[in-house]
């Protein structure tokens, strides 16, 4: 077989190994010969990764092994060409010049890997357009042990459209596809919680020249292409009704351009606090937002933006900096819309002419 298919396979099954004291198993990759290509798996009981990768079988086999020292020794090997061999337990890479015996464990021993019971249902998507609505949203995603449902992405399919949702209590985001970007053969709409590190790893593993095709049971996801197959478990439990914190109103609307507000932001958080809150005001009416922050400590400074203003004037709303330029650098377009409802209230950042998404953030009370 060929190095470089064998490196791409442990590169995509390399987050699903785990070091558990419990099971020693699921620190090894399963290798399985099966019609005529080489099947890599790896699991760590949340979630399972699976590789079929290109080579040429002259005795059909299957053998667990260890995986970062399978991984080490072919990263380094200098030859393109690796011959595979199991002998009893023992796994033995070759090349021209050298020769490694990799003691396994028999594949009885590695986990059952679950199989969903229907795959008949499905949803396809192109690669591109999901990672792209992934990445519109996944800034907002937090692990919290303490809320385990807000732990993920939620995935909230009504057949026409498909949303999806995060949020860490502080800020949410949501990103929605429309029909013409997928296609699908479910009768009814549902929603789910897919945990982040799956989706973190559906980004990373799946390449872009297949469509992603997605099934589905009552509590285990699966992804899948001609080559790869990801099975994760899903969050259970109900994710919050946070459709009622989306602002219905907006008091001061505000149109800016964009890279000067990030700028602001940028040079205004030099001077922030432990909180890492800056403040923004409209004063007097005036066409311009004041972005600024004060630090006992270290000084004061400010920043004023040119910008299209409509409604109420505001003074010292308090936002975290890195929450406030998290959404900016996802809103594409020259110019973004910020609408304020004061102090205590969400503020509402979107795109000017992409109405499929919007950031959501709370003010700092200070």
């Amino acid at each position: 077989m060929f190095k470089d298919n064998l490196k791409d396979g442990l590169s995509i099954t390399e987050r699903a190994v785990t070091d558990n004291s419990n099971l020693p198993i699921l620190k090894n990759v399963l290798l399985k010969t099966i019609d005529g290509k080489i099947k890599l798996v790896t699991t760590n009981l949340e979630l399972a990764i699976t590789k079929v990768i290109s080579g040429k079988i002259i005795e059909e086999g299957c053998l667990t092994v260890p995986f970062h020292t399978f991984y080490n020794i072919v990263n380094n090997t200098n030859h393109e060409r690796i011959n595979l061999e199991k002998v009893d337990n023992n796994f033995i890479f070759k090349t021209d010049n050298y020769e490694a015996k990799i003691q396994g464990i028999h594949e009885d021993e590695f986990p059952i890997i679950p199989k969903l019971e229907n795959t008949s249902n499905y949803l396809e998507i192109e690669p591109v357009t999901f990672k792209d609505a992934i990445s519109k949203v996944i800034n907002a995603a937090q692990i919290s042990d303490i809320r385990p449902e807000i732990s993920g992405v939620l995935f909230d399919f009504q057949l026409t459209i498909l949303k999806l949702v995060t949020t860490d209590s502080f800020r949410l985001a949501e990103k929605t596809l429309n029909s013409s970007q997928f296609k699908h053969n479910f009768d009814k709409s549902f929603k789910i919680i897919i945990p982040l590190k799956t989706i973190q790893e559906v980004v990373r593993i799946f390449s872009n020249d297949m469509p992603i095709r997605i099934s589905l049971d009552n509590n285990q996801i699966l992804f899948k292409n001609n080559t790869t197959e990801l099975i994760s478990r899903l969050i259970d439990g109900n994710y919050p009704d946070y459709e009622q914190i989306i602002p219905k109103e907006i008091e001061t609307e505000v149109i800016l351009n964009k890279n000067h507000f990030i700028n602001s932001v940028k040079l205004v958080s030099n001077f922030s606090g432990k909180t890492n809150d800056i403040r923004l005001a409209i004063k007097n009416n005036q066409k311009t937002l004041e972005v600024y922050s004060l630090n006992q400590l270290l000084g004061e400074n400010n920043y004023l933006i040119p910008a299209k203003v409509k409604g109420a004037d505001f003074e010292g709303i308090a936002f975290n900096w890195r929450y406030l330029l998290d959404g900016l650098r996802i809103i594409e377009g020259e110019n973004v819309f910020f609408g304020s409802n004061g102090y205590n209230k969400p503020s509402l950042l979107k795109p000017i002419e992409d109405k499929s998404y919007f950031y959501i953030l709370m003010p700092i009370r200070i």
